[in-house]
């Protein structure tokens, strides 16, 4: 057939479903106390857990790479799913925290996993950087570009943290989350809400580039590895943003589902801070028989790992029900954000 002379191009006739098949997490064995970070800042156990809600983080060996975190958990998930590693088409990595800005993590992961030639391909943004995968793995499984893609949020905050920082050295932690993403005969994830306030860089940001920090090693004659640049963050400015301008957000990706806040069976929030979740929680006007995600106090802020790993983890202790409706939402540096409601694997 052609249109207007020309050949026409073949397309996959019609929109298919996706949801997510199974999902797998990892966190590094290592456990860090609050009293182990009050060594090098002036605080304590009792004002962390007050202004965070985090008794304690894992932090990844030395050694450990984001690609080792990540292997952890995709191993795990397509487990779950019952999916094998040439079934999967694209692979898509949300990280900050690699320490190459080329090659991307993605293809690495995907060849020790044994996945033969997909696409592979790294995205950065920031704690929303699962949500902006899962939006993408939906759309490609849909139109028929791909039919399961492996979604992972992996972080080694730990590079990127001063330990002497007190307004950020008590906040991250280290760890992976990935969920298989596939072709099913009903909707799993609902539309996608996301944006970016570009003009409030400067409330999550990396201190300096790492272009700014070589001219300072050679100037001191330094010949030991570069320094890793640290994050800073304007904790007021997050949190009301957090707050007042994510909750509306929260409100409207749950009508975009067709749905109403008691429809749900999970809150899943980027475990940012506790007192940030209560908020939400508050502002969406949340049922009390809704489960809450609070997987912060154990394990962090793990950026583009917490929605996944928080998700499998209530799904593990039977605090949420497999098959059940969740909305999760994720924001962060940029300023960028990312919400969905998802049926649960």
């Amino acid at each position: 057939m052609t249109v207007t002379g020309r050949k026409q191009i073949t397309v996959s006739p019609g929109m298919r479903h996706a949801r997510i098949h199974g999902l797998g997490g990892y966190r590094p064995e290592r456990v860090v106390t609050n009293e182990e970070i009050c060594q090098f800042i002036d605080s304590s156990d009792e004002w962390i857990q007050q202004r965070s809600g985090i008794v304690s983080r894992r932090r990844a060996a030395e050694d450990e790479t984001v690609i080792d975190m990540a292997e952890a958990a995709s191993r795990q998930a397509l487990e779950r799913a019952g999916i094998s590693a040439d079934q999967i088409g694209v692979v898509i990595m949300a990280t900050v925290s690699h320490p190459f800005q080329t090659p991307a993590a993605a293809p690495g992961l995907a060849h020790r996993l044994g996945i033969p030639n997909p696409a592979a391909f790294d995205i950065s943004a920031a704690c929303a950087g699962y949500c902006h995968g899962i939006s993408l793995a939906n759309d490609m499984v849909r139109a028929g570009t791909a039919d399961y893609v492996l979604v992972i949020g992996v972080e080694k905050l730990s590079d990127f943290t001063d330990k002497h920082d007190r307004g950020s050295a008590f906040i991250f932690g280290d760890g992976a989350g990935a969920a298989v993403v596939g072709v099913s005969d009903y909707p799993g994830i609902g539309p996608t809400l996301w944006g970016s306030m570009g003009e409030q860089a400067e409330a999550i940001t990396q201190r300096e580039s790492w272009t700014e920090l070589r001219p300072q090693m050679e100037d001191t004659g330094r010949t030991d590895p570069i320094a890793w640049p640290s994050f800073v963050m304007q904790g007021q400015t997050v949190f009301r943003w957090a707050v007042f301008s994510m909750a509306p957000v929260a409100v409207q990706t749950v009508e975009a589902a067709g749905l109403t806040p008691d429809d749900l069976d999970a809150f899943v929030p980027h475990q940012a801070n506790m007192r940030i979740t209560d908020a939400m929680i508050k502002a969406l006007k949340l049922p009390q028989h809704v489960p809450v995600a609070r997987d912060i106090a154990e394990t962090g802020n793990t950026s583009a790992a917490s929605i996944p790993l928080a998700m499998s983890r209530m799904l593990d202790e039977g605090e949420a029900p497999h098959g059940g409706i969740a909305l999760q939402i994720g924001f962060g540096a940029g300023l960028v954000y990312a919400s969905q409601v998802v049926i649960m694997p």
